[in-house]
């Protein structure tokens, strides 16, 4: 599916996908069609359990993105850059736990740590990415891609609406998703 930030924001599509269920197509079109720059969406307790450092100790980025260090399956890869190798090291760190650690670093795959509280907390495709995943009963953990038009430019406005229909894409925005989440806050706060 395609999720899209706030126009007063980054104003840009990512195409996102359940990290546990991320298909080889999905990979490759992620790879194809977007920045490759393909980032894996982690709760901020998975973070801490892989022990998995911030990219930069004092992050100055404008919107606070939580990039991690790069990461990389230990085994079952060659580059790590073909869609198959990407898919190996999600595995690998969807599988990773504290006392046995299946990736490395550094890698072609990047971690982001989602905040907790989801869109609610922070307005970003990476919390928005996971609240997808949590919302659909999978692990807090999904894939996510910046779509870019041909020429290397970003996709936005009627770019991204085309790109959905050819590929048969549902769109949501992070403002109906942090919606969404208000009102079932609102529903489970009303007395039974």
């Amino acid at each position: 599916m395609l999720l899209l930030d706030d126009d007063d924001r980054e104003d840009e599509a990512d195409i996102i996908a359940a990290a546990e269920n991320i298909s080889l197509q999905t990979m490759a079109m992620m790879i194809r069609d977007c920045s490759g720059i393909v980032c894996l969406c982690l709760d901020e307790a998975t973070v801490d359990e892989l022990q998995l450092a911030p990219m930069v100790q004092n992050n100055q980025a404008r919107h606070g993105t939580g990039f991690t260090v790069t990461i990389e399956a230990a085994e079952g890869i060659t580059t790590g850059v073909s869609a198959q190798d990407r898919i190996t090291t999600i595995g690998a760190a969807l599988r990773s736990t504290a006392d046995q650690r299946h990736i490395v670093s550094p890698g072609h795959v990047f971690p982001l740590r989602a905040r907790n509280g989801g869109v609610l907390t922070r307005r970003g495709h990476t919390e928005g990415s996971v609240d997808l995943a949590r919302l659909a009963g999978l692990r807090p953990a999904a894939v996510l891609c910046e779509l870019m038009n041909p020429d290397g430019t970003m996709a936005r406005g009627e770019q991204v609406a085309v790109y959905a229909r050819q590929y048969n894409l549902p769109v949501l925005t992070i403002e109906e998703l942090a919606r969404y989440r208000e009102a079932m806050l609102e529903l489970e706060a009303e007395p039974a």
